[in-house]
């Protein structure tokens, strides 16, 4: 039995998995035909470097083992695409900014988990300028168009990794997530999105964009692939100094169907959602409510977290360390990201360590919230994905900065017309909120 390498790149990593165990397909087949679909998708802008060569070499190296009876990976032969701000070896680390920094003489830390478990390494995937964006906005390497909603923005910063998925030129995607990075694009493009527990996986050989809310992405087609590439990434990294090393296992899911308590916006005008996006959210919750039971819904006040302004202290402490880390590639950056940056430039100490306490108290007030509630629903985006090449709404990460900010797991669940529902979680509860994302994705038929 045969299974077709063009069907297979755009099926669930579960699904390219029993194919090439079953022998149906071959890791050459199936990434040849990924790179096909990415020579003939040049007009997305998904890509900055695609190593044809080293990806099918890898691919053969797979075939040899499976065919030899060798060990395999846990993802041996499947095709992988890589955010730019993540060093691959023998590739460019472009960050979305001009110039050739050379290449990476080795693996990032979550690079050398996914080649380990032997995953095929297609190239890098476009960003947004220095991972500072959230609708695929590249002066240099071109703006990233949707497949899903050609006239809509792909959203960002990790636009290519979400559209490299969306189109097929890959199984899954590694992307980053500073304040939503994967989130958007993912829901703007129709996938599934998680942003681990803050450290959960290590962030060594990834461009700094704020590292204390810098997390590794993952982008997949289903909720049940994201958690078949989960326990390949985490675990405690001595490199890494936010590495998160547990005293316990990742925490298994304990829930049980009508007593788990859910959170949800009572009022979501009160965090400036549009009414479109307000009005697709409450018919997704009217939908899930017998996951909860009597539980949903509960009314969350949200009003105090001041989510808007927090995110605006952690811009600022982001362009600061985005001069900091890039200062030395920043000549030839677009007169936007010359711009942004100089506002940091402008502030005093004072400033940033008033930044820095805003976001410590957001920290407090979020692990109460979760005194009172097992996970928090919420709308993945505050507006629908802008018009392609429109102005970037200044609200658009605020509803996936509410999780970034806290260093609380989030997952973002595919809607109708490039929306998202996103489902938000204590630290620690990734499993938890994998199990109840797979449910809901179930009951109220995402798409996903």
């Amino acid at each position: 039995m045969t299974a077709s390498p063009d069907a297979l790149r755009q099926a669930p990593l579960y699904r390219v998995l029993h194919a090439l165990a079953k022998g149906e397909t071959s890791s050459e087949a199936l990434t040849g035909a990924c790179l096909a679909a990415i020579a003939r998708d040049g007009n997305l802008n998904a890509w900055t470097w695609v190593d044809a060569a080293g990806a099918l070499a890898a691919a053969r190296a797979s075939d040899d083992r499976r065919a030899e009876g060798k060990p395999l990976g846990r993802l041996d032969g499947v095709p992988i695409a890589v955010n730019d701000n993540f060093d691959v070896a023998g590739m460019p680390t472009g960050l979305g900014l001009p110039g050739h920094p050379g290449l990476a003489e080795e693996d990032a830390h979550a690079v050398r988990r996914l080649r380990g478990a032997g995953a095929v390494f297609l190239g890098k995937t476009n960003i947004d300028e220095a991972a500072f964006g959230t609708v695929g906005r590249n002066p240099h390497h071109g703006d990233v168009r949707n497949p899903v909603h050609p006239d809509r923005a792909a959203g960002g910063a990790s636009a290519g990794a979400a559209v490299a998925v969306a189109a097929g030129h890959a199984v899954a995607a590694l992307g980053s997530d500073t304040l939503g990075a994967v989130r958007i694009p993912a829901a703007f493009c129709g996938l599934v999105a998680h942003k681990p527990t803050f450290g959960e996986i290590s962030c060594r050989g990834m461009a700094p964009a704020l590292r204390r809310l810098d997390c590794v992405g993952l982008v997949t087609r289903t909720v049940q692939d994201a958690g078949l590439l989960l326990p390949v990434l985490t675990g405690y990294d001595a490199g890494d100094p936010r590495s998160r090393k547990r005293r316990v296992p990742l925490a298994p899911p304990d829930w049980v169907p009508g007593e788990l308590k859910a959170g949800v916006v009572a009022d979501l005008s009160v965090l400036g959602v549009d009414a479109s996006v307000a009005e697709g959210f409450s018919a997704v919750m009217a939908r899930v409510a017998p996951v909860f039971g009597s539980a949903l819904p509960v009314a969350l006040e949200v009003a105090p977290l001041e989510v808007a302004a927090t995110r605006r202290a952690a811009l600022l402490l982001m362009e600061a360390e985005i001069l900091a880390a890039h200062e030395p590639r920043l000549d030839g950056a677009s007169t936007r990201l010359r711009w942004l940056l100089d506002f940091a430039r402008r502030k005093t100490a004072a400033d940033f360590a008033r930044a820095d306490l805003r976001l410590d108290q957001h920290v407090v007030r979020v692990r109460r919230l979760f005194e009172q509630f097992d996970v928090l629903l919420l709308p993945t985006t505050a507006a629908p994905p802008p018009a392609f090449g429109a102005d970037e709404p200044a609200n658009l990460a605020d509803l996936t900065a509410l999780a970034s900010l806290a260093g609380c797991p989030a997952l973002s669940l595919p809607l109708p017309g490039g929306l998202g529902l996103q489902l938000v979680g204590a630290p620690g509860s990734d499993l938890r909120l994998l199990e109840l994302a797979g449910v809901i994705a179930a009951v109220a038929d995402t798409g996903e």
